[in-house]
């Protein structure tokens, strides 16, 4: 996989990677909520029902993500990246290649089924590991070759996010090993330590309010 497909390539990704790994950049967040305990299998939930919900659900925003800068990831700033390891093709190209290939997949009833008493197929680990491998690409390309894009747009609160919510569910279930995460360990391990010190941060807060006393009919005491 060619991450960097920016047209005259070198100088462009290292832009968008000075970009992505700004602190300023790297801090916004649409949420302080703990995402490395959302991703946790709940009770009683099947773990393959938890795996295909989110594979379906990360598709959609995977998608959604892209479909804002995709006016900018065309065959001339994007000219190059492979596919199944050996096809050569431009950066939508590729994209669409991944994306029409999910879609399909995810909405196979025999690959994942929604209808009650229907099982899932022996291989479904093997293809939910590979749809979040596909998805990790889009992401990583996101970050190498967009970023400036997505700050454009004001949307890199909303993508850094999703891509630690993403992190940390493919991390947690053994779905992405650290050799396909290795693009972009750097903005990986920025990310999520980010995200722990404002859980950190926010869990403080909330102990603060709960120490307050009560008086009278249980108003705080301010």
């Amino acid at each position: 996989m060619d991450w960097r497909s920016r047209k005259g390539d070198k100088r462009g990704s290292s832009e968008d990677r000075r970009l992505f790994l700004d602190p300023e950049h790297a801090d916004a967040r649409i949420t302080d909520a703990d995402l490395e305990h959302l991703v946790l299998l709940p009770p009683c939930i099947d773990p393959k029902e938890w795996l295909a919900t989110h594979a379906m659900n990360f598709f959609t925003l995977v998608n959604l993500q892209y479909s804002a800068v995709s006016e900018f990831c065309t065959a001339e700033s994007c000219p190059s990246m492979t596919a199944c390891g050996k096809i050569k093709c431009s950066g939508p190209q590729y994209v669409d290649y991944v994306l029409s290939y999910i879609q399909t997949a995810i909405t196979d009833e025999r690959l994942l089924p929604t209808k009650y008493g229907n099982s899932f197929p022996t291989m479904f680990e093997a293809l939910v590991r590979n749809i979040f491998r596909l998805l990790f690409r889009i992401l990583a390309h996101l970050y190498c070759c967009h970023y400036r894009d997505v700050l454009q747009l004001d949307l890199h609160a909303h993508l850094n996010s999703f891509f630690t919510h993403f992190v940390y569910f493919a991390r947690h279930f053994h779905l992405l090993d650290a050799r396909e995460l290795s693009p972009v360990a750097d903005l990986v391990e920025l990310l999520c330590s980010s995200q722990q010190s404002n859980s950190a941060s926010s869990d403080r807060d909330s102990a603060h309010v709960l120490s307050q006393k009560h008086v009278g009919n249980g108003d705080w005491v301010e």
